[in-house]
């Protein structure tokens, strides 16, 4: 098997999101939605309006498997970009303690 190279390549690219969109249509993910809850603010939406997040991004090596995928707000998604959570942890500590 071959080692993944960083970043991955437009083809990996593509194969991890057509992953990601055929998961999205999945009952896991409409199970893993139907809460509502935004698995990094934990504030409540309507499921339609929860996004799929890469917890390691697809950029950064991360691959489109359910225990790399969570439920996200439009507004935490956007915000988290590409980092890894331990970076957005250290994002999240200095915007709470600035």
């Amino acid at each position: 098997m071959r080692e993944s190279s960083f970043p991955p390549g437009t083809q990996e690219l593509s194969v991890e999101k057509q992953k990601a969109r055929d998961l999205r249509h999945s009952s896991w993910w409409k199970k893993k939605v139907s809460s509502g809850t935004c698995f990094y603010c934990k504030k409540t939406f309507s499921p339609e309006d929860l996004t799929m997040d890469h917890l390691i991004p697809v950029s950064r090596g991360g691959k489109s498997e359910k225990m790399n995928l969570v439920p996200a707000c439009k507004e935490c998604n956007n915000k988290k970009k590409y980092l890894l959570p331990g970076e957005w942890e250290e994002y999240l500590d200095r915007i709470l303690h600035s």
